[in-house]
């Protein structure tokens, strides 16, 4: 009986589990080996959620977040994107990146208020 309830549990505990990277104020890289060095640091974020998820590791979310473009940073809050800043043709972010993400992330922190 056990089994059966786990067996039944466990897709959704899954799918729970694949959004906890949405909560809060959350800031998420996606990216793959090969763009690794096209990609931001995440260190002014630590006050906030932040994630890097890898195409060959999590491909399920990148399909499931429509990631069509690699490297992505996402800024989400509470379950909703917020901003999505993609690379360009040429593998790369642009380079005021992490400032508009910055921006955002104080305009949401001001509308707390």
């Amino acid at each position: 009986m056990r089994l059966w309830i786990l067996v039944l549990l466990l897709p959704f505990s899954l799918l729970l589990n694949s959004q906890s990277f949405k909560e809060d104020i959350s800031v998420v890289q996606f990216s793959a080996p090969f763009t690794v060095d096209s990609e931001i640091s995440l260190k002014p974020f630590n006050d906030y959620n932040i994630y890097r998820f890898s195409i060959t590791e999590e491909g399920a979310i990148f399909k499931k977040e429509k990631i069509k473009f690699l490297p992505t940073v996402i800024l989400y809050n509470n379950g909703k994107e917020i901003i999505r800043v993609e690379s360009d043709i040429t593998l790369s972010l642009p380079k005021n990146c992490s400032d508009t993400i910055l921006y955002h992330i104080e305009k949401l922190i001001e509308s707390k208020f």
